[in-house]
């Protein structure tokens, strides 16, 4: 039967143990180190004596720093660059002329002016007793009926004619030099 395990049989096992490690440890472990050793990295050794085996060549001297010779700028007598060419203030004879064209501020804006003219679509046209509506689809999704005289687009753009293929505006846009031009653009009806 099953012996009970007492101190001594501990002890027992303990010192068979002890002399197995003594002799089987040291065992593996040289056989691992042999595996470990051999001709399998010749090549490894070969690249190595070939790098070794290169000429040495010296690491060229940093180039001398030249010293800087700061710049005195001494044109003191002619224009600043960054002054506009001609002072508005010495010369004050100089008048804008414009050609009086001016937007409609007077008015109450229309929807259509709340977009600009490129995300705008003509849609179609309505006729009835000689009057001729235009359809617009806007982005916010939704269809206006404009009449001749109605404005669009952001650049105070007036109605000035509906075809059936498309809605012809007269634009007011600033020319740059505080005046105003005017210039035709159109809607083309859709597919």
């Amino acid at each position: 039967m099953n012996e009970p395990i007492t101190n001594i049989s501990i002890e027992l096992y303990r010192r068979k143990r002890n002399r197995l490690n003594k002799i089987v440890l040291p065992i593996i472990c040289s056989a691992l180190l042999t595996a470990c050793s051999g001709a399998q990295h010749g090549d490894l050794e070969t690249y190595i004596a070939d790098i070794k085996a290169r000429p040495k060549y010296k690491i060229p001297d940093l180039p001398e720093v030249v010293t800087y010779a700061p710049f005195s700028y001494a044109a003191y007598d002619i224009r600043d660059p960054f002054l506009p060419l001609l002072d508005e203030e010495a010369i004050p004879n100089i008048t804008k002329e414009t050609n009086g064209l001016r937007p409609k501020t007077d008015r109450k804006p229309d929807p259509l002016e709340s977009f600009s003219l490129d995300t705008l679509a003509f849609v179609g046209h309505l006729e009835k007793h000689g009057t001729r509506w235009g359809l617009v689809s806007a982005p916010d999704k939704s269809i206006y009926k404009v009449l001749i005289g109605n404005y669009m687009g952001k650049n105070f753009g007036e109605i000035i004619k509906i075809t059936e293929t498309k809605i012809i505006l007269r634009e007011i846009i600033p020319d740059g030099a505080d005046g105003w031009l005017d210039r035709e653009a159109s809607l083309a009806l859709s597919e």
